[in-house]
């Protein structure tokens, strides 16, 4: 079986580096806010080229203190609107509406699977506060045409970042895109912990200092509490993987690259629509995308799914049921996305990663085309 991410053989790639890190904090004595969170949080903002990191418990978090964070600040308040894409991870979603605001759904553009600038300002109103722009499947959004919208009316630009690690648009990475931005460390992304980890980005030194308040109780002295804050603070040992982790990434996202040219120029099945043309890959859209996933899309995606298994490819479904049509939103489940709609029934994500054979890709591609 070609497994779909072999996470054990990721991590192995650098075992030596990251038993002696996180033997070091274990000799440290210090496990919490300490030397390792410190070292990656300067090392992770030079990487993205801002100014501060914060390291903080996982994704889903990181959006939560920066929205929280621009609530303390004054430029968010209860019921402001936030647009995002309809068909992003529901974690996106759930942080704007645990900070008591209203996220606004955007339908994606089908050939990138991002927002589509053309639809958002239809959706501004006088309580538009932000626009959430995710960088699906390791993808950029149209970041120029967001960025002109927001400083049109205004907005907070935040990136949801958490799938695009390293991917650089106009000669920026992500996370210097927007006013912040929350990423997530997830053991499954292209640079993943050994558990739950993410981060806040920014160039905004106030909003970097709420931010590290807020993961800690709200304390900014301890005993002393600015704000009614969380527990929201990143692991010492989760910390010291990721440095490790992260001297690698631009070289393990060039493998990721190579092998989704190869597959955009081998896939030959008129049944399966492919992320980007052959045609497509032009130097900007190379740079622009770290292939967290290679998603395909064809309608016959559970014969195809069960095709692919039977023939020992493991696959997965990145997402099946939009936010929209989720239990948790049941106010929303008679609303009609139909982009949305389409991109949720019809994708499927074939392996890519960085420790690939060239053997496991040609079988891959020869199942798929053979299909």
């Amino acid at each position: 079986m070609i497994k779909f991410l072999d996470l054990q053989k990721i991590n192995l790639l650098h075992q030596k580096e990251i038993e002696e890190a996180i033997l070091k904090v274990f000799h440290s004595g210090w496990y919490i806010l300490g030397g390792a969170v410190e070292s990656f949080e300067n090392n992770f903002a030079a990487y993205c080229g801002v100014k501060h990191c914060v390291g903080v418990s996982n994704g889903l978090d990181a959006l939560i203190l920066i929205l929280r964070g621009y609530k303390e600040l004054g430029l968010l308040n209860d019921n402001d609107e936030v647009i995002v894409p309809a068909n992003t991870y529901i974690a996106t979603i759930l942080s704007i509406g645990h900070c008591n605001l209203k996220p606004v759904v955007v339908e994606p553009d089908i050939s990138t699977y991002n927002i589509d600038p053309n639809l958002i300002e239809e959706k501004i109103t006088s309580k538009t506060k932000a626009i959430m722009p995710v960088h699906l499947y390791g993808r950029c959004a149209d970041m120029d045409a967001i960025e002109n919208i927001a400083k049109k009316y205004n907005l907070l630009l935040i990136e949801d970042a958490a799938q695009a690690q390293g991917a650089i648009y106009q000669g920026k990475r992500t996370g210097n895109l927007g006013n912040a931005a929350g990423f997530s460390f997830y053991p499954g992304k292209n640079l993943g912990a050994l558990g739950d980890a993410g981060a806040v980005t920014t160039n905004d030194d106030v909003l970097a200092e709420t931010i590290r308040a807020l993961r800690n109780y709200g304390s900014h002295k301890k005993y002393y509490n600015l704000y009614k804050g969380y527990n929201n603070r990143l692991d010492e040992i989760q910390a010291a993987v990721l440095n490790v982790k992260l001297k690698y990434l631009d070289a393990e996202n060039q493998r990721r690259r190579e092998i989704a040219k190869y597959y955009c120029e081998n896939i030959n099945n008129d049944k399966i629509s492919l992320p980007i043309e052959h045609s497509a890959l032009n130097i900007e859209h190379y740079k622009n995308h770290v292939w967290h996933l290679f998603v395909i899309r064809t309608q016959e995606r559970d014969k195809l799914q069960k095709y692919l298994t039977d023939n020992g490819i493991q696959t997965l479904v990145h997402y099946p049921i939009p936010p929209h049509r989720q239990v948790a939103f049941k106010e929303w489940n008679n609303y009609l996305y139909p982009i949305s709609e389409t991109i949720h029934n019809e994708v499927l994500s074939i392996p890519i990663n960085n420790v690939l054979t060239e053997e496991e890709i040609i079988i891959l591609l020869d199942v798929v085309n053979d299909y």
